[in-house]
């Protein structure tokens, strides 16, 4: 793809990226079949090929508008195009260059500017949401399980007689230490408790099977 970058980008180090970026484009629109956005919308300005033409235009000194903005602002980041792209091209990096101008050019309305900025002060605080978060927990403990016991019988009843019936577990074995002090006595392993509370079912068979799997060792 053949540039030509306005002067106030030209010799910038972000200009002379984009330059390299969009130059490897070929048009060839295998992008176009990965990218869910234009999947759904099935507008070519949704889909990277499509952005690619906005930021061109925008770098090459066409005044960025709202609706330019506002296709960049679909894309998802996902970079699928970038896993079908035949030139490798780096998507990602050009619409992170363009969407860093066009939020100079065009003024964002003042909802979108509040409902940002609360997003970016909010979302990296771990405190504001660890009340919520207990909550649910224990929302979820107390409809999946209680004083805790598993409310999958079914579940923990399988593991237990699966414990029982192999004699590898059953009966008791010895091994020899590795430093030939003597040996090492195992005892009957019996059918896993469940008194430590989870939050789901899956949750508490998954560590059972771990305790499986560290019993197995010493046998």
């Amino acid at each position: 793809m053949q540039t030509n970058l306005a002067d106030f980008i030209k010799n910038t180090r972000e200009g002379e990226e984009a330059d390299a970026i969009l130059r490897k484009c070929v048009h060839c629109g295998f992008c176009t079949a990965t990218c869910p956005t234009y999947q759904l919308l099935g507008d070519e300005l949704d889909g990277p090929r499509g952005r690619i033409y906005l930021i061109k235009q925008v770098l090459e000194g066409k005044q960025a508008t709202y609706k330019t903005m506002t296709h960049l602002d679909r894309c998802l980041t996902c970079r699928n195009c970038e896993s079908t792209c035949p030139s490798g091209v780096q998507y990602g990096r050009l619409v992170d260059i363009g969407r860093h101008i066009v939020e100079k050019q065009v003024k964002r309305p003042l909802s979108e500017r509040i409902t940002r900025a609360a997003l970016k002060e909010a979302l990296p605080r771990k405190w504001l949401f660890a009340p919520a978060t207990c909550r649910a927990g224990t929302l979820l403990f107390n409809t999946f399980g209680s004083n805790g016991r598993s409310s999958c019988p079914t579940c923990i009843a399988g593991v237990n007689s699966h414990l029982r019936g192999n004699a590898s577990f059953s009966a008791a074995r010895t091994m020899r230490c590795d430093s030939g002090r003597g040996t090492r006595s195992s005892t009957t392993l019996r059918p896993i408790s469940t008194r430590r509370p989870y939050c789901t079912p899956e949750g508490q068979v998954v560590s059972q099977l771990r305790q499986v799997r560290q019993r197995s060792r010493w046998v």
